[in-house]
């Protein structure tokens, strides 16, 4: 919930921006961590789902490591204070360059996804005169039922070795030197929130291991990645994910061997609900069918309900009133550029401030300039202006 005195300051702010709940970020990790800590888990977050100095700042400190998926997200992790030992690694194209940047850094491990990929780190490595930790990320063929744009565990996604390179891939590796394998990593897709799926990637990774421990080969570490959802539909009644239920569930279904460590990747869990997307109505448009409630945000800051057809929860932060049917647009030149489809509000009027709220994960890391549009800022909670 936005306080009225937060919401008083934001209209001394120009539109659109970001504002960030530090305490409810804070409160999530607290939670997230108490979890972790029971259970000796380890934890990397997902740098792609914000990568804000704050918020990187307050989730370093919080003792977390680095999820990267570019060489400039590794910079970007060891810059913002992250131990190299707790990055790793992923992505199913890693450029020469970026290899060199995360072997230069000393990082925990690559998340390898095909075999030429094994192959360039190793020739990489040897010629820089280190070795490079790797684990290969698995694709278990599991649907997470969830959006085909973030579901990247099924036998068709472009991610992960499949279980048929496995021979492949143990004769590659002993034929390489400069590559140490070190363990397995899945991760299955994004915004989960059918819980029946965890259970399911348990029993899949200790068929999968069982492969490879059967030949010889020692799995130190065991990554499920990340994927828990957040609720978009009711964040004000649901501001912190399942934290508890879902490790409840590893733990009880997962086989963890001897000296074995299990390692999580989250990113949306844990900073989608301390971000809301800040805007300002431009003007109401009266048709005949249909009233459009135009703001001053657009699809160029917030581009999940463009792209993924997300629903975000809107709220009408400054009017109070009788309901009305409106649809929610911003002002980019694309037909697609529409936040929500008949949604109630309070009569709206030029001027209202409008909340989107759950926009913390993949709103302002994927902002652009699209129609040449102004980068959104971001302002805190503990932090904001008050001329």
């Amino acid at each position: 919930m936005i306080s009225q005195e937060a919401i008083r300051r934001f209209g001394q702010l120009s539109t659109p921006f970001y504002y960030y709940d530090v305490e409810l970020l804070s409160k999530t990790l607290l939670e997230y961590t108490t979890l972790i800590n029971k259970y000796g888990y380890n934890a990397h977050y997902a740098v792609k789902a914000n990568a804000e100095p704050r918020i990187l700042q307050i989730i370093q400190e919080a003792g977390l490591g680095a999820d990267c998926v570019s060489g400039n997200e590794v910079k970007l992790a060891v810059e913002s204070g992250f131990n190299p030992s707790k990055i790793v690694y992923a992505g199913v194209g890693k450029s020469d360059k970026e290899i060199k940047t995360a072997l230069e850094a000393g990082i925990f491990s690559f998340n390898c996804e095909s075999i030429p990929e094994i192959q360039v780190i190793n020739d990489l490595a040897a010629g820089m005169g280190t070795c490079a930790r790797i684990s290969l990320r698995v694709n278990p063929n599991i649907d997470a039922h969830t959006h085909q744009y973030i579901s990247t565990g099924r036998k068709e996604d472009k991610f992960g070795i499949s279980p048929w390179e496995f021979e492949a891939v143990a004769e590659l590796l002993k034929k390489l030197s400069s590559v140490e394998l070190i363990g397995l990593h899945f991760h299955i897709g994004s915004q989960i929130t059918d819980m029946s799926v965890f259970p399911l990637l348990c029993r899949m990774v200790e068929d999968l291991q069982k492969w490879f421990i059967d030949k010889g080969i020692e799995i130190k570490n065991l990554n499920l990645g990340g994927g828990l959802g957040i609720d978009y539909d009711n964040p004000l009644q649901h501001p912190i994910p399942q934290f508890k239920e879902y490790f409840e569930l590893i733990h009880k279904n997962l086989i963890v061997r001897p000296e074995q460590k299990v390692h999580f990747e989250p990113g949306r869990s844990i900073v989608g609900q301390c971000g809301s997307l800040i805007s300002r109505v431009l003007y109401v448009k009266i048709g005949r069918e249909k009233k459009f409630v135009i703001l001053d945000a657009g699809m160029n800051d917030l581009i999940r309900p463009a792209l993924y057809q997300a629903t975000h929860k809107i709220e009408n932060l400054t009017s109070s009133g009788e309901q009305y049917l409106y649809d929610v647009v911003g002002p980019v030149c694309e037909s697609s550029d529409k936040f929500a489809h008949d949604v109630y509000l309070p009569e709206t009027k030029r001027g209202d401030l409008v909340a989107l709220y759950s926009a913390g994960a993949y709103g302002q890391v994927m902002a652009m300039k699209y129609n040449q549009k102004d980068i959104a800022k971001a302002y805190y909670s503990d932090e904001l202006p008050d001329k």
